[in-house]
């Protein structure tokens, strides 16, 4: 099995509420289900381990939580499993004493819940956040004339000849031509994400809102791509021989073999976070800045990088489907679920929610709900969800 395509089994997986379900809440109907799963679809055995691994990597419970704070977030549960009319009212105990066994705010994150609240309330105060569903676009795949638009995310992978060979979420494949005289560009829009294997085996993720120039094939004594906007996290193939450059706007990155994640999002300083490895980075006629494991280097406007320490994991979870954030201001966590969502979050300047810090993590489900559910309780408020509306109050209101 390619890495292209486990990557993509073990991402459907981790979105698979049943999936979560079971590894939060494991009964003996779940073990059995999915037991039959794996015997049923052997091919599938490979793909689920690899989801349950990286299911243990989020370590839900990492995070400490005040008494307080974990409290108030059971007592939310409660009332809101107490307020959902399930099909299987006979694992209600269960889900209510394993979260407060547990005491985990992320918990929530795998229950459908209903707070009812009515859009009086959420709309009634001054102090709200009003988020809007976006028109969807296609992914553009740009190669000399010719345009391709996948409406889906797609895995593409450039063979040592130039071609591409591209996979779909739906597992349909094509091949398309790639122009080998000029740089070839993927467009990834808001709520859509896209993997990239270039010809030297080098593996990119592009989020959302990303613009990526590339060629087909690499020759001469470098290696060069060209990251126009957005944020990228890129594994490079060992190549003694040619160096490996990443090109933006503000810095240019040169790679001595690793692991790292560049983001050139409009209306917020170039960054990027080294994992694994070494870099250095490089940006006008100042001298050239080395980064080691686990640090960040911001680019100010005059060219000069800001180096901290960080973790590393909390930039680059993204790519493994799930969000992490430690004493992070709710704009800036609302910013990260605006370009994963194709949403538009709008307030007030003066609003006291942009205030508001949240620590936890947050498993991007395709079900809108239990991302917001999460995101009320790790920054304590409440939201109500409207047709392409999403109301986000601070919880006493």
């Amino acid at each position: 099995m390619s890495t292209k395509t486990e990557q993509s089994g073990f991402l459907r997986f981790l979105k698979n509420e049943k999936f979560i379900e079971w590894k939060l809440f494991p009964t003996d109907e779940l073990n059995t289900y999915w037991k039959n799963f794996s015997e049923i679809h052997p091919e599938e055995k490979e793909n689920l381990a690899l989801a349950e691994q990286q299911f243990k990597k989020i370590n839900l419970s990492s995070y400490a939580l005040s008494q307080d704070t974990k409290e108030k977030a059971i007592k939310r549960l409660e009332e809101s499993l107490r307020a959902y009319n399930r099909k299987r009212k006979i694992r209600l105990f269960a889900y209510m004493a394993a979260a407060c066994a547990a005491a985990l705010v992320l918990s929530v994150l795998y229950v459908q819940t209903n707070f009812n609240r009515s859009e009086e309330t959420a709309i009634s105060s001054a102090d709200y956040i009003v988020g809007n569903a976006l028109d969807s676009e296609d992914i553009r795949l740009i190669t000399g004339n010719e345009t391709t638009a996948f409406q889906e995310n797609v895995d593409i992978e450039i063979n040592h000849l130039g071609a591409a060979r591209i996979k779909t979420e739906k597992e349909s494949e094509k091949e398309v031509s790639i122009d080998k005289g000029v740089l070839n560009k993927l467009i990834v829009p808001y709520g859509k994400r896209s993997v990239l294997t270039l010809s030297d085996g080098s593996k990119i993720w592009l989020n959302s809102g990303s613009v990526l120039e590339f060629p087909a094939r690499f020759s001469g004594e470098k290696r060069e791509i060209q990251l126009v906007s957005g944020e990228m996290y890129i594994e490079v193939a060992s190549d003694k021989k040619r160096a490996f450059y990443v090109h933006t706007s503000g810095f240019q990155v040169k790679v001595y073999g690793t692991r790292f994640n560049v983001s050139t999002y409009s209306g917020a300083p170039q960054s990027i976070v080294l994992a694994e490895g070494r870099v250095s980075l490089k940006s006008g006629n100042n001298k050239e800045t080395f980064l080691s494991p686990d640090q960040q280097a911001i680019c100010s406007d005059n060219g000069d990088f800001d180096i901290r320490k960080v973790n590393a994991d909390q930039y680059i979870s993204w790519k493994n489907g799930y969000l992490m954030f430690e004493d992070t201001p709710m704009p800036e966590v609302l910013k990260q679920i605006e370009r994963y969502y194709n949403l538009s979050f709008n307030y007030d300047k003066d609003v006291t929610l942009k205030d508001i810090t949240c620590t936890g993590k947050i498993i991007l489900s395709d079900n809108m709900d239990n991302v917001m559910t999460t995101l009320a309780l790790i920054s304590s408020t409440k939201y109500k969800k409207e047709n392409n509306k999403i109301y986000i109050t601070n919880e006493s209101l």
